[in-house]
């Protein structure tokens, strides 16, 4: 007799989004993370009255109503618009690329004049390489958007990201570089964006209301026993890790955080600052209250905290973050994938199971497509 109809392995938004339709259509779940908190990368630590974002940014977004319907019934979501800048050297530019960023390069103030100066900048990259495609990052940056927004704005946060030569890394990682030829800082062009009022935790606690869940609990230390409570797994850690390495590790990115606070209302002005130029270590900066407090609200909390953070390369004992999408991970996944289709009794999701990244909106909207029987 088993007790639960699904083990779910991973509290993450994937894992709790999983519990909450399964839950909803009566079944039973059991639900466990290694961690000492629920909610994966989304948690959220209180301090100084702030929603500090433990894992780095979280900003939800998505065209899909259904979606955006469903995540806000189980919390409000706020007005919250991504609308990130860039500091190179000491000057700062709007982001995404768009008029405003033209006009602080360039000073160019229409439309038309942006695009000459970049069409201008594309066609001698364009030139050199005298017909054949684009090889690298770099190249492949150079022919989207020129010279000087790829020295300014991308290169440097690159290299950081990936900690190589964007010489070194493949071309297919930056396929397009949306340019705006308008006065708009909206990071996203999603119909709806913004942030949980209360806290990304206030999302999962909504979603796993009346699931059973455990905290502390890892899996491969208790496999064997923790298989045997249920019918069935959902797993959303590393799908190498579940297969004991068998065909060798995966590689992933991982992040750090430098946390401190501040004995001031306002340390930046925004909630996300990049920082591009490759001698600053940190990738950028985040400023936590600006994703719940607006206005007013920034000054009547006299204190703030900021998480510089910083890009590096994962090593066994740290969380990954990220999937290295190139040539020889993804053959490696497609074996490890060829292990887990023949899996009768196992879903494997999310971005670790996956190997894939995915926004937080993909990852509902794929458990909503799903038929949890």
């Amino acid at each position: 007799m088993r007790f639960y109809d699904w083990l779910i392995v991973g509290s993450g938004l994937f894992g709790a989004t999983f519990a909450h339709l399964a839950k909803k259509a009566g079944k039973r779940c059991l639900i466990i993370d290694k961690r000492p908190h629920l909610g994966g990368n989304v948690y959220c630590e209180s301090i100084e009255g702030i929603n500090v974002h433990k894992y780095g940014a979280h900003i939800f977004h998505t065209s899909n109503k259904e979606v955006w319907d469903f995540v806000n019934s189980i919390v409000p979501f706020n007005r919250y618009t991504n609308c990130p800048v860039a500091n190179y050297k000491g000057k700062l530019y709007n982001l995404p690329f768009n008029m405003n960023t033209f006009y602080q390069m360039w000073g160019v103030t229409t439309p038309e004049a942006a695009k000459a100066k970049i069409e201008e900048q594309r066609a001698e990259a364009v030139m050199a390489l005298q017909g054949r495609e684009p090889a690298n990052l770099e190249e492949q940056a150079l022919i989207l958007v020129g010279r000087d927004i790829y020295e300014a704005l991308i290169k440097g946060y690159t290299e950081k990201q990936w900690g190589r030569s964007c010489t070194e890394l493949p071309a297919f990682i930056i396929r397009r570089l949306p340019l705006r030829f308008v006065f708009d800082n909206n990071y996203f062009n999603d119909a709806y964006q913004g942030v949980p009022i209360g806290g990304y935790n206030k999302l999962i606690e909504g979603l796993l209301k009346g699931v059973e869940t455990r905290i502390n609990c890892d899996f491969f230390a208790n496999r064997a026993e923790l298989s045997a409570l249920a019918e069935k797994i959902v797993y959303t850690g590393q799908i190498d890790e579940y297969y004991d390495l068998c065909f060798g590790h995966l590689d992933y990115r991982t992040v750090s955080f430098e946390q401190k606070t501040f004995d001031i209302p306002n340390y930046q002005g925004n909630a996300v600052v990049n920082y591009t130029e490759r001698e600053i270590p940190y990738t950028r900066i985040i400023e936590h209250k600006h994703f719940e407090m607006f206005g007013q609200e920034v000054y009547d909390c006299p204190k703030t905290v900021v998480s510089r953070e910083y890009s590096t390369e994962w090593q066994h004992g740290m969380e990954p973050y990220y999937p290295v999408n190139d040539d020889k991970n993804n053959k490696l996944y497609l074996k490890y994938k060829a292990l887990a289709d023949k899996e009768e009794n196992v879903i494997f999701g999310g971005r670790l199971a996956e190997y894939k990244y995915y926004d937080m909106a993909p990852i509902i909207e794929r458990v909503m497509q799903m038929e949890i029987l």
